[in-house]
């Protein structure tokens, strides 16, 4: 099964409001996350893994070192798929469950987002930073490079991609702002909550 680039969920423009540019999205979906699609199609031929599903693909190929090129490609696809539908242009409050279980995993909304930026800037080079559900568990951890929660059982809440490619158009080098703004003025917050649903609550 061939990967192929989605289409965004809404306009190019859409996010500009909340701090992300038009050309930061043309750059990020139509050149970065459509070079990791062309790229993983053409490893993945002769793989032995054409029929896998992506998230399969993901989790056979991290850590095998003959294929850590197919890895890369497909596990950075699959993370950008979220990271879109994990963003919205409207910012709507996060819902009573999704705030309650964040309360009680981290004692507060603010302590969590402090903990997300933190994991994030504390993130050396390219990555991600998650919000993830493990076993009962909420937990903040953070990814180096295309590595993401699939590798580990984890379930993906919410992910911020902190290759600068994701915002140095709009906030040069300053990491902390960026993650923070993702927070406050980006995230689709349904989303997160439909996850944490999906995932038993």
């Amino acid at each position: 099964m061939a990967f192929e680039l989605p289409d965004l969920p809404y306009a190019h423009n859409a996010l500009a409001g909340g701090g992300m540019s038009e050309e930061t999205l043309q750059y990020h979906h139509d050149l970065h996350h459509k070079a990791y699609v062309d790229n993983g199609n053409k490893l993945l031929e002769g793989s032995g893994l054409e029929g896998k599903s992506l998230e399969e693909v993901v989790t056979a190929t991290y850590n095998a070192a003959d294929k850590a090129g197919l890895f890369n490609n497909a596990s950075q696809h699959w993370n950008h798929i979220q990271f879109w539908e994990m963003m919205g242009p409207n910012r709507t409050g996060m819902p009573s469950e999704l705030e309650a279980r964040i309360k009680e995993a981290f004692g507060s909304v603010d302590a969590f987002k402090e903990q997300f930026v933190a994991a994030g800037v504390g993130q050396f080079g390219s990555g991600w930073c998650w919000l993830v559900k493990e076993g009962d568990a909420l937990k903040v951890t953070k990814t180096p490079n295309g590595v993401n929660p699939l590798c580990f059982g984890q379930t993906a809440l919410l992910g911020c991609d902190v290759w600068e490619h994701s915002y140095y158009i709009d906030f040069r080098n300053k990491r902390p702002v960026y993650i923070q703004n993702f927070l406050d003025n980006l995230v689709n917050w349904e989303n997160v909550a439909q996850r944490l649903a999906a995932a038993g609550g």
